[in-house]
C-alpha cells in the first residue's frame, strides 16, 4: 500500500503524468496506470474456509513438481520451470499421468507463491535448512611480523545445519574486511549460502525501519544482488537469535586461536585457516543421533549452494581525497592520514581502499603510491620516496617547499651543511637508500654522516654500505682438518747450478 499511495501522491498531488512517474519509480507505465485509476480499495470479501478435503488427480504427482521448483531457487532465472515446462516433462517422465494443464498451471502458481512468502519480522525457524549461514565478528590479537595488533578481529561463517564454519582473521570490522572474507570463504567452498543471518551492525545497517525493514548500504546491497544473498537480519539486541554463529565464534577461538598467533604474512595464514577449519569438521555432530561426522553433514549444505557468479566482485572502495598544501590527506574522520605526492599538493586524488592498503591514484587511475592502511591508534604513513625524488629535482626550493620541515631533525641538520652544488646530488642518493632499504635506513645513514661530518654523496654511500653492506662477508670454514695436505719443497739458492743453466742457454743461442 505504501507504494500505490506513493504513485497516486505523485499523480494527483504532484501534477506528475504516468511517463514520470514510470521513469522515478522504475515500474512499468500498465502498473502505475493501474493504480492510478485504481477506484475500489476494499479489503477482498473473506470467503468461508471448507472442512473438506477434496482428491486430485494430480495428488500423485505433486511431491515431484515440489522438488522441481525447490531446485530452481539454485538455477538462474530464466532456466527456470514454467507451468507448460513442468507438464510436458510430467506427461513425459511420470508414468499413468492423465491431468489437464490447467490442474498443472493453478497447482504450479500456488506453490510458487508459497516459495515466495517471505518470514514474518522476528519468526525465527526451529530447524535450519541446508546451505543457511550465519555471519559474525570476533575479537582476538594477532601478531605479523612480530607487529601486535590488539583487539583485531575474525569473521566467522557458519552453516547451522552440519555446524560446520569457517573464519577469516582481519585487521578490523570494516566493509572491506567483511567482503573480503566472505569472497575468500565463498571461493574456498566453491559457493554462495542461499540466505545469511547477521545482526544490525553498523557496517551494514544505516537504518532500522519502523515494522522490522531494514535500510542496508548500497555497497552491500549490491554485493548480496551480485551473490543472490537474502539477507536475514536479526531483532535488536536478540544475538541469540543465531546462537550457531556466537557459539561458533567462541569455539574458534578457543581452538584456533590459541595461544595468540604469530605469522609474517595475513593473506597466507588465512588461506592455512581455510585448510583448518575443514579438518575441524572431521569430528562427530554435537547432535545427531547417528554419530554423522560435521563434514558429511556439510557436504548437503554445499549440495544446496548457490553458484559462483562468473564475474568477480570488487570489493575495493573507491573515493576521492582533497590533500593539503604537503600533500596528504586523512580517513576516518580524519584520525588517520596518508601521503600522496608533492606533486599533488592541494587537489583532488583518487583512492582505492581494501582492507589492508590505501592505494594513490592520478586522474587516470594509475597507481602512484601504495599505503599499508592504518588501523587503531596508529596516526600516520609517510612514503617519503616521492618526495625526496620530486625535491631532487629542484633542490634549490628544498627549504620552501615545506618538505624540508617534515624531515627529522638530524636530516634537517645534514641538507643545512651540504654545499649548494651537492645537495642534488645528495637527496638522489637518500632516494635510492629509501627505495632500497627504507626511509629509516637512509635516517640512520645521516645520523652517522652527521656524527662524522661527512657532507659529500660519496661519503654517504660509503656509511651506507657500511651498515648496510652489499656483499656479506663469507663465514669461516668450518672444518680444517679435511683440507689436503701439500707438500712443501724448500727453495734453495743455488748460484752455482744458475749460471751453468745460463751458459748452456747462451751456447745454444749463440
Amino acid at each position: 500500500m505504501d507504494q500505490i499511495h506513493h504513485i497516486r501522491d505523485m499523480f494527483y498531488r504532484q501534477d506528475k503524468n504516468i511517463s514520470e512517474i514510470a521513469s522515478e519509480t522504475g515500474l512499468n507505465w500498465k502498473t502505475v496506470k493501474k493504480y492510478v485509476d485504481m477506484e475500489n480499495f476494499n479489503s477482498p470479501s473473506p470467503t468461508p474456509a471448507s472442512s473438506e478435503v477434496h482428491e486430485s488427480k494430480l495428488d500423485p504427482f505433486k511431491p515431484l513438481i515440489d522438488e522441481w521448483l525447490q531446485a530452481d531457487k539454485l538455477a538462474p532465472r530464466k532456466q527456470r520451470h514454467t507451468a507448460k515446462r513442468i507438464f510436458k516433462r510430467l506427461k513425459d517422465e511420470a508414468d499413468g499421468f492423465n491431468c489437464s494443464y490447467r490442474l498443472v498451471a493453478l497447482y504450479v502458481k500456488k506453490k510458487k507463491e508459497e516459495l515466495r512468502l517471505k518470514r514474518t519480522d522476528g519468526y525465527i525457524p526451529l530447524e535450519h535448512r541446508p546451505g543457511e549461514a550465519q555471519a559474525d565478528f570476533g575479537t582476538a590479537d594477532f601478531y605479523e611480523n612480530g607487529k601486535l595488533h590488539h583487539e583485531a578481529k575474525y569473521l566467522v561463517l557458519s552453516f547451522p545445519f552440519s555446524n560446520g564454519g569457517f573464519f577469516q582473521l582481519n585487521y578490523g570490522e570494516n566493509m572491506e574486511c567483511l567482503l573480503e572474507g566472505m569472497v575468500s570463504i565463498f571461493e574456498h567452498i566453491g559457493g554462495v549460502p542461499t540466505e545469511i543471518w547477521f545482526d544490525n551492525t553498523r557496517t551494514i545497517v544505516t537504518k532500522i525501519i519502523k515494522g522490522g525493514g531494514r535500510d542496508v548500504t548500497e555497497r552491500f546491497q549490491r554485493f548480496c544482488e551480485h551473490y543472490r544473498i537474502k539477507l536475514v537480519f536479526m531483532n535488536p539486541e536478540s544475538g541469540w537469535e543465531k546462537g550457531n554463529v556466537e557459539n561458533k565464534v567462541g569455539y574458534l577461538r578457543r581452538n584456533e586461536l590459541v595461544p595468540v598467533p604469530r605469522f609474517d604474512d595475513l593473506a597466507e595464514e588465512n588461506r592455512h585457516l581455510l585448510g583448518r577449519c575443514e579438518i575441524d569438521m572431521k569430528r562427530e555432530h554435537y547432535d545427531d543421533d547417528d554419530a554423522c561426522f560435521i563434514s558429511e553433514l556439510f557436504e548437503e549444505d554445499k549440495a544446496r549452494l548457490l553458484p559462483l557468479p562468473s564475474v568477480p566482485f570488487d570489493t575495493a572502495l573507491y573515493m576521492t581525497a582533497t590533500t593539503d598544501k604537503y600533500g596528504k590527506f586523512t580517513l576516518d574522520a580524519g584520525k588517520h592520514r596518508y601521503s600522496a605526492s608533492p606533486a599533488f599538493c592541494e587537489s583532488i586524488v583518487n583512492l582505492k581502499i581494501t582492507s589492508s592498503a590505501v592505494i594513490v591514484m592520478d586522474e587516470d587511475m594509475h597507481e602512484v603510491v601504495r599505503h599499508k592502511r592504518l588501523y587503531g591508534d596508529e596516526h600516520e604513513r609517510m612514503d617519503w620516496l616521492p618526495y625526496l625524488t620530486y625535491i631532487a629535482r629542484k633542490p634549490r626550493s628544498l627549504r620552501n617547499s615545506g618538505i624540508y620541515d617534515m624531515m627529522p631533525q638530524t636530516m634537517q641538520i645534514y641538507m643545512d651543511n651540504c654545499e649548494n652544488k651537492e645537495r642534488g646530488r645528495v637527496l638522489k642518493v637518500l632516494a635510492e637508500l629509501t627505495e632500497r632499504t627504507g626511509f629509516a635506513s637512509a635516517v640512520k645513514t645521516v645520523d652517522e654522516a652527521v656524527r662524522l661530518n661527512a657532507t659529500d654523496p660519496d661519503s654517504l654511500q660509503s656509511l651506507y654500505r657500511r651498515t648496510y653492506a652489499d656483499v656479506p662477508p663469507l663465514p669461516p670454514l668450518e672444518n680444517k682438518a679435511l683440507l689436503p695436505q701439500q707438500k712443501v719443497i724448500p727453495f734453495r739458492n743455488d748460484l752455482i747450478m744458475l749460471d751453468a743453466a745460463l751458459k748452456k742457454g747462451g751456447a745454444s743461442n749463440g
